[in-house]
């Protein structure tokens, strides 16, 4: 080789290379704290709108009392926000993607905040469930865009921990909303749990805007169009099904098959709409992709069975074992705690080994929870109770991270905002069904017709038959989630 080749000290690529070498480092360097001060704004939104939810739940009889209503009226304070979520959790998360991420989370963190001041202002009980229906639209949009920002935020080696960092920030705001609730209602009063969000929206609306990635420019002459007929129906649809689980509380009637079949048609009506737009909400493609398939199917069943812990949960500590409601709210807590510690290592196991991995041993973690749950004598008192409910709860921390980065981490640039808002949708529906079925199960295994006035042998009876066929639906997710198997194109690919 000649003495003036390629590898010379002295050779001009050699000399640019050398000269690039720190420019390089201290571009890591800058990016390194980006990333950090982007996931602080990311999962500040998470926190946000897990603690909407949570935090009103406990001021529900306060909030009976100081509007004169009964308990049916105020529960449209938690359902108007549950609702607003459900039906247009896709749509923004679509429109994300057509209008650019950035601008749109900043005007849904925005739109919460401005909201979260209504709801502590309103006079009138209907003023306050209207505030919280757009404050739940904040939060829609928030839900739906944070994950899809770590895709174009985080690097890819770093996605799992990015997934677990937002995990565990919902389950904080999950588990902070109930002490916190309590706290503000027995000081400043009910308007405080909304003006709580105040500065703290502030805050997420400020490191959003200096940290997130701007938008990418799209030419408008060949940006998709946005599909409103298919976001109205499937607003409608969803809508039609969450109220037909929800209304009646466990007792189905008239009304709610009235819904169901209304829902039914709205899926029919949905399907050949979105067959014949240009630019369909949801595209037919996105169902053969076996990756986002077996994920939104393993998110729904998983979350029908961890709602299992919160309908039956409270029953069998309070009237088998006996506990007063402080005891029973301190038990229910270790689910959100177990969640909330679980959840960053579990995405450093993720980035270790793999989402598919990961994914399989979560759900055979929370299988064996709520196979232990379901085996449980009363003999063994709380403990008996409290281990296995942290079983599950790990194990459903752990999946969720790792379903969450499978279905996320190779998806095209242009279809973040919808698969995650359909992600996120899959959640909700399996939490708003599992609250109806897996409570229709527990009073049917109970053998009484109001479980309120069972007894504490039939409530115990009734606690394990639904932890075997939570048991049962774990593993029907544990066979989708080994069945789905990456492949190329489709909306995975490219950016």
């Amino acid at each position: 080789m000649s003495p003036h080749s390629d590898s010379g000290p002295g050779h001009p690529q050699r000399q640019a290379a050398t000269a690039a070498a720190p420019e390089a480092t201290a571009d890591a360097g800058r990016r390194a704290p980006a990333v950090r001060w982007v996931l602080a704004g990311l999962s500040l939104s998470m926190l946000l709108s897990s603690l909407g939810t949570s935090i009103a739940n406990v001021g529900l009889p306060t909030l009976a009392q100081a509007f004169s209503a009964s308990f049916q009226q105020v529960q449209w304070i938690v359902l108007a926000y549950l609702l607003a979520i459900t039906t247009l959790i896709v749509g923004v998360g679509r429109l994300g993607d057509l209008v650019g991420r950035r601008r749109l989370l900043l005007g849904g963190i925005l739109l919460f905040t401005v909201a979260s001041v209504a709801c502590g202002a309103a006079p009138t009980l209907w003023l306050l469930i209207a505030a919280r229906a757009v404050q739940g639209l904040g939060a829609a949009v928030m839900m739906a865009l944070t994950m899809a920002f770590v895709g174009e935020a985080v690097p890819k080696a770093r996605t799992g921990s990015a997934m677990g960092l937002l995990g565990t920030m919902s389950a904080v705001g999950t588990a902070l909303g109930p002490s916190l609730g309590g706290a503000l209602i027995a000081g400043p009063g009910w308007r405080a749990i909304f003006f709580v969000n105040v500065p703290l929206g502030v805050l997420t609306f400020a490191l959003a805007h200096r940290h997130l990635p701007v938008d990418r420019q799209r030419n408008g002459a060949g940006r998709p169009r946005f599909d409103h007929l298919g976001t109205l129906l499937l607003a409608l649809t969803l809508a039609a099904y969450a109220l037909a689980m929800t209304i009646g509380h466990g007792r189905f009637g008239p009304v709610n098959l009235a819904l169901l079949l209304a829902a039914a048609l709205g899926v029919g009506l949905f399907v050949r709409t979105e067959a014949r737009a240009a630019s369909p909400l949801i595209r037919g493609a996105f169902f053969r992709d076996p990756v986002l398939r077996a994920g939104l199917v393993t998110s729904a069943l998983v979350s029908t069975v961890v709602m299992a812990t919160l309908v039956v949960g409270p029953f069998y500590l309070s009237r088998t074992l006996g506990l007063d409601a402080v005891l029973v709210g301190l038990v229910l807590s270790t689910g959100p705690l177990v969640a909330a510690l679980t959840g960053v290592p579990a995405g450093r196991i993720v980035d270790r080994f793999g989402a598919p991995r990961t994914t399989a041993a979560g759900l055979s973690v929370t299988a064996a929870g709520a196979l232990a749950l379901s085996l449980t004598p009363e003999t063994f008192g709380v403990l008996g109770y409290v281990a296995p409910l942290a079983v599950v709860t790990a194990g459903y921390a752990v999946f969720q991270t790792a379903n969450n980065t499978a279905v996320m981490a190779d998806v095209r640039a242009d279809q973040r905002g919808v698969v995650s808002g359909m992600l996120n949708l899959s959640r909700n529906l399996g939490l708003v069904t599992g609250a109806s079925v897996m409570g229709a199960v527990f009073a049917l295994a109970s053998a009484t017709a109001d479980i309120t006035t069972a007894g504490p042998h039939a409530v115990a009876t009734g606690m394990r038959v639904t932890f075997a066929v939570a048991a049962v639906l774990v593993l029907l997710a544990l066979a989708v989630a080994l069945a789905g198997r990456p492949q190329e194109g489709g909306l995975r690919g490219g950016g």
